[in-house]
C-alpha cells in the first residue's frame, strides 16, 4: 500500500473525519482548516500527497508543523496561516471558501480569503523562500524541477 496513492488517500483523515474523502472527492477543489500545529507526527510525505490526490489546494491553519509545511510546499499545497487566529472561530464544515486572484496574491504572501457561506473575509499569510513559492505556482517540486532543470 505504501506507494498506491489512490488506496493510501480512502483513509485520510478517516479517524478524525470519516466524510473527508467524500466530500473531499465531491468537492474537486477543497482548502483543509486546520488549528495549532497543524501536520505535527504527520511528517511523512503520505500526510501530503493523499490531500493533494483528493484536490486539496491550501491549508489555512494557526500553525503548521514545519516538516509537514515543507512536504505540503514539495507536493503543491499552499501552507497559510491565519493572520488573526481567531478567524478559525468563523469557519464551519463544508464553508464554501474563495481565494481570487491566486497567483498574484501567492507571490504577494498575503492572501485574502472570502468565506461565501457566512459573509466574512480574512487575511491570511504565506511565510516561505522566493523558491519555494515559485514551487507552489509550479504545482510541486517534480514540476519546478521540470520547469528549471539543474545541470
Amino acid at each position: 500500500m505504501r506507494s498506491n496513492i489512490p488506496l493510501i488517500a480512502r483513509y485520510t483523515y478517516s479517524r478524525y473525519d470519516p466524510g473527508f474523502v467524500s466530500r473531499a472527492k465531491s468537492m474537486g477543489t477543497s482548502v483543509i482548516i486546520g488549528g495549532e500545529n497543524y501536520g505535527q507526527g504527520s511528517s511523512r510525505e503520505h500526510a501530503a500527497i493523499s490531500p493533494m490526490f483528493l484536490g486539496v489546494k491550501a491549508v489555512i491553519a494557526k500553525s503548521i508543523a514545519r516538516i509537514h509545511r515543507n512536504n505540503l510546499v514539495n507536493h503543491g499545497v499552499v501552507p497559510l496561516l491565519f493572520v488573526a487566529s481567531t478567524d478559525y472561530d468563523s469557519i464551519s464544515l463544508e464553508d464554501k471558501i474563495e481565494i481570487e486572484a491566486w497567483p498574484e496574491q501567492i507571490k504577494s504572501r498575503s492572501v485574502s480569503v472570502e468565506n461565501l457561506t457566512n459573509g466574512t473575509t480574512f487575511r491570511v499569510k504565506l511565510e516561505g523562500s522566493d523558491e519555494e513559492i515559485e514551487i507552489l505556482l509550479c504545482g510541486g517540486l517534480l514540476n519546478y524541477i521540470k520547469k528549471h532543470p539543474r545541470n
